[in-house]
């Protein structure tokens, strides 16, 4: 079935390759919306900052399989990456009003970053490249089903309030297109990453139609009282 979808899909392997590289660009850009949002209410309340964390040390991590691999392309745009969502994650330091929970939240993504980091250099030249990415794409697998962690709250509160629903949308296009991508390369690893990924991801996106995010009270000025005559 896979290998009859591949031969179909095969004349349009530089088209998806292209496309799936732009996208994956543009996903970079979603937690822009996040911040707007923030700036909107001029607070994080109901918006955490894992995603922007989260986005930080794959960025690192995937920075550092870059030099691995010595795949300029990709360390290229996880350079760009990383510096995005520093820029997120000042953004949100700004607007917190938890700020040493987040300077914890910091450190402890910096300490588990650095660990890998250290990790990959010690490891056996000759088996780093499987089991740093290995552990890369478990850690993609934890970011993405990160908002499945308050499913509980969901299902009670029946909203999905704070779920970073732009990253969630373009995270399922970025990972359909990585799909079709290994479908057509025939790569099972790619595969099977990117099957996991758009699973979660569709799972998330269901959670938006059962139960839509609650709209915020507005908030409305009260009619001034008539002045006697």
């Amino acid at each position: 079935m896979l290998d009859v979808l591949a031969d179909v899909l095969q004349p349009y392997k530089e088209l998806v390759g292209s496309i799936a590289a732009i996208v994956t660009v543009g996903q970079m850009f979603s937690g822009s919306f996040i911040c707007w949002d923030i700036y909107k209410q001029g607070n994080t309340r109901g918006i955490g900052i894992m995603p922007f964390l989260g986005g930080v040390v794959m960025s690192v991590l995937n920075l550092k399989f870059g030099y691995i691999l010595r795949d300029d392309k990709m360390i290229q745009v996880n350079l760009f990456g990383l510096a995005l969502n520093i820029i997120y994650c000042l953004v949100y330091f700004n607007y917190t009003q938890e700020k040493m929970k987040v300077w914890a939240q910091l450190g402890l993504a910096g300490a588990f970053s650095a660990g890998l980091i250290a990790y990959a250099e010690m490891e056996d030249p000759k088996l780093v490249e499987n089991r740093f990415g290995t552990i890369i794409t478990a850690f993609m697998f934890y970011l993405i089903a990160s908002p499945l962690f308050g499913l509980r709250e969901i299902i009670k509160n029946k909203s999905t309030e704070g779920m970073p629903f732009p990253i969630i949308l373009s995270g399922s296009i970025v990972t359909f297109m990585w799909l079709l991508y290994g479908i057509i390369l025939r790569n099972k690893f790619l595969l099977i990453q990117n099957l996991v990924a758009v699973v979660l991801c569709g799972s998330q996106l269901a959670l938006f139609v059962i139960y839509p995010s609650k709209p915020k009270p507005s908030k409305e000025k009260k009619p001034k009282a008539k002045k006697a005559d």
